[in-house]
């Protein structure tokens, strides 16, 4: 039986990356996936490659920036699913690059607006309907949350992508915290530098010093793979990890030793 048999799980930016190898190692592990990615046909992609492992799931496009698609989001997985067991709040844009002093304002808003506060409206709504279920395992459910190596230490050129992801976790810690008494648990992961389609785009749009930078950081050379990622979310939003909560795991390879 696999660690989610008989769930329900969520998970946004799911139509490519971390997120779809998420979603697919959820299906595997016996949960039905909500796959939420403003990006639709994405989303309908990796609900086929769900579909053709056997597993169940349906696509959602969604703003995670806009409050009303958010709450739209959880009610349409429960309306689906009965409940909502596991969510994974994966969803994230990235920037250029900047020196502080050069910093738009408008950039700024952007990376937090989706970064930071979807982050933040994903979990007010996925809690609402949480605190209203039965216990099922060790708890009512589970949220995890993708935070970066950039919430221990600065990124390089991405003032405002550090601050949202310092944020991300320190909204963690607050969810882990206030609702643990009512078996609710809220953890995250922190990739390190991951290959995934963002990366290559953010390495073509920072030009090959960026790329240089980044690489040098990596233990041994070897980027992080989506599913790396994938599978210590899904154990953490599993009753395997009933223990684990409020905490920042961080999957590099020892990049990043705090």
């Amino acid at each position: 039986m696999g660690m989610h048999e008989g769930r329900a799980a969520l998970v946004t930016g799911a139509g490519s990356g971390i997120g779809r190898a998420s979603a697919q190692i959820f299906a595997r592990e016996g949960a039905r996936v909500a796959v939420v990615d403003l990006d639709e046909a994405g989303a309908r992609e990796t609900v086929d490659l769900i579909a053709s492992e056997g597993g169940e799931a349906f696509a959602l496009a969604v703003d995670v920036a806009d409050e009303a698609q958010v709450e739209s989001m959880v009610a349409a997985t429960v309306e689906r699913f009965g409940r909502l067991d596991a969510a994974m709040n994966n969803a994230g844009i990235t920037s250029p690059s900047f020196q502080f002093h050069e910093m738009p304002l408008e950039e700024w808003h952007r990376m937090l607006a989706v970064n930071l506060t979807g982050v933040f409206l994903c979990m007010k709504h996925e809690l609402a309907q949480m605190v209203t279920q039965d216990v099922l395992g060790a708890g009512r459910g589970t949220i995890c949350n993708t935070a970066s190596g950039a919430a221990v230490v600065p990124a390089p050129g991405q003032p405002h992508y550090t601050a949202a992801k310092h944020g991300v976790v320190g909204l963690m810690k607050n969810v882990a915290q206030e609702y643990a008494s009512q078996k609710i648990r809220c953890n995250s992961v922190l990739p390190g530098i991951t290959d995934t389609a963002m990366l290559r785009a953010s390495f073509e749009a920072n030009g090959p010093e960026h790329r240089k930078r980044l690489e040098a950081t990596v233990p041994g050379g070897v980027l992080v793979r989506p599913e790396e990622i994938g599978e210590t979310a899904v154990w953490l939003c599993s009753d395997r990890a009933s223990r684990v909560n409020g905490q920042g795991v961080i999957v590099d390879g020892g990049g990043v030793l705090r």
